[in-house]
């Protein structure tokens, strides 16, 4: 057949047309590492600089440390004086715990205090107290806190094994970044109570420092360059001083003399008594309460927040490596981390006090004021996970659905088992078994466990092969071997080549 008169040759294919994001502006590619730090995991601040932002980090880690102490030593038994001993006790462990973390564990700068994942099992072990058969107030404390130190101990080997056998680290192979985006903001958000609600309790107090925070680390930095340089690192300090003697003059003035004892507590910067208690210095010594007790329905209870505790630091650590402009921590720092955690733990039980008035001295800061700061700092670790998800696809149906329940869930549960628990700590869970009670109530009261639950499921079941790439796991695998990428060891090494000296199991 001929060609017929009406006949083309098809046309030219035609370009795709732009991208209608490209057309708008530049677009970001995925960056491992933040590139606006003043300091890094490599670089360290001149010795006076590291001294203040160090004496920063303590004044932060204080407001958990009395908020814990002023809540449960009361209910314990215990006067001014043991509410100091046991602050002095938790600051001390915090300090040998986080220099043992900072040079044998992720060694990345986390602080490691105490975590309000103990509070369950602690109210259960008080409940258990409270029969009046003590001759005093004083003795019911020492049984209370000797039992304690007991389940410490005990409870402590369970982080042991998890971390120094591996398994830890093999759980931490099924994360992937859509896991990791709600497990690390709920670390952040799920400390909600922290924040604003705590602050409302001394408003006048507690906005002022927020206000003034927000102001002298974001705008007057941009002043001049000298104080952006002061400003940003140690406005801390400054708005805690400044917001600190307004809180002195206001309790001077009389302030807070005619006032509900609730605001007392809150606003006045001599409501601890804790100066006036506080030895000058104490010298720490094991089991200075006596010798401990050991009940296996108490351990079994704090078995459960040992879980707990490991599940909150992985999360603190991964956000942690973020800021420290470091990779994501491999599986095997990881356990190695909760191990040494385990030995931390395991030390706690044991030791005592030290630093007196010291540490009595700024633990008189109104609780608000610390509230105001968490405000800010854990806002920044829940921003902070949301970055993971630029490495998975943030455009997928599976990702978003397993993002939104994970976060979803990871907040809602433990709020409805803290609406559920009373004063006493007795949770939802209440069957026949304190322990049992204890460990499920604890489990499901920890927002980035569950968040950690939740969302490793899903991830790991719901077309998983399918969407390796969707996932992020071409980013996250590297990381999770120990030559999976050369920066592991860069990072992640030990000091001083010690790892030559120990076997590579424990590493």
């Amino acid at each position: 057949m001929g060609e017929t008169a009406g006949h083309h040759p098809p046309p030219p294919p035609q370009a795709a047309p732009p991208s209608l994001g490209l057309l708008r502006g530049p677009t970001w590619t995925p960056a491992e590492q933040l590139q606006q730090l003043q300091y890094c995991i490599h670089s360290n601040p001149p010795w006076p600089q590291a001294l203040l932002l160090a004496f920063q980090h303590y004044i932060v880690m204080l407001g958990t440390t009395v908020l814990i102490s002023s809540t449960l030593v009361p209910l314990m038994g215990g006067g001014h004086g043991d509410k100091g001993r046991v602050i002095q006790s938790l600051l001390f462990m915090s300090g040998l715990n986080t220099l043992l973390q900072t040079l044998f564990g992720t060694r990345l700068p986390t602080v490691m205090g105490p975590s309000a994942a103990f509070t369950l099992p602690v109210l259960s072990i008080i409940n258990d107290y409270n029969d009046g058969s003590f001759t005093s107030e004083h003795d019911r404390f020492r049984h209370t806190i000797r039992t304690i130190q007991g389940s410490l101990i005990v409870s402590s080997f369970i982080n042991i094994v998890l971390g120094y056998s591996g398994a830890w680290g093999n759980l931490a192979r099924f994360f992937s970044p859509i896991v990791i985006v709600p497990f690390v903001c709920v670390v952040g958000l799920g400390l909600f109570m922290r924040g604003f609600p705590l602050l409302g309790n001394c408003v006048e107090i507690g906005l002022p420092m927020l206000v003034l925070l927000v102001i002298c680390q974001q705008y007057l930095k941009r002043l001049h360059p000298k104080a952006h340089f002061i400003v940003e690192r140690f406005a801390l300090l400054f708005c805690i001083g400044v917001v600190w003697a307004f809180a002195a003059i206001l309790t001077a003035a009389g302030a807070y003399n005619n006032v509900p004892e609730q605001t007392k507590l809150s606003c006045r910067t001599d409501r601890s008594y804790l100066l006036s208690s506080a030895p000058w210095i104490k010298v720490p010594y094991p089991f200075q309460w006596g010798t401990p007790i050991f009940r296996a329905s108490h351990v079994f209870g704090m078995i459960g927040a040992a879980l707990v505790t490991s599940a909150e630091s992985t999360g603190t650590f991964i956000a942690a490596s973020r800021f420290a402009g470091a990779t994501a921590p491999p599986a095997h720092v990881l356990s190695r981390s909760i191990g040494l955690q385990g030995i931390g733990m395991l030390v706690e039980g044991i030791f005592g006090s030290v630093v007196g008035k010291f540490g009595a001295f700024f633990a008189s800061i109104p609780l608000p004021i610390f509230a105001a700061i968490y405000c800010v700092l854990l806002g920044i670790v829940a921003a902070v996970g949301i970055t993971f998800i630029q490495f998975a696809n943030n455009n997928s149906m599976r990702n978003i659905y397993i993002l939104g329940l994970s976060l979803f869930l990871g907040i809602s549960i433990p709020q409805y088992f803290a609406s559920k628990t009373t004063e006493d700590g007795h949770g939802p869970v209440r069957t026949g078994g304190g322990w049992f009670n204890d460990i499920w109530n604890t489990i499901f009261s920890s927002p980035p466990t569950v968040a950690m639950i939740v969302g490793t499921v899903l991830d790991n079941t719901l077309d998983a092969r399918d969407t390796v790439a969707d996932r992020g796991l071409p980013w996250w695998k590297p990381f999770q071997h120990r030559k999976g990428d050369s920066r592991n060891d860069e990072f992640y090494s030990f000091p001083l080549r010690i790892n030559e000296y120990i076997p590579t199991r424990f590493l």
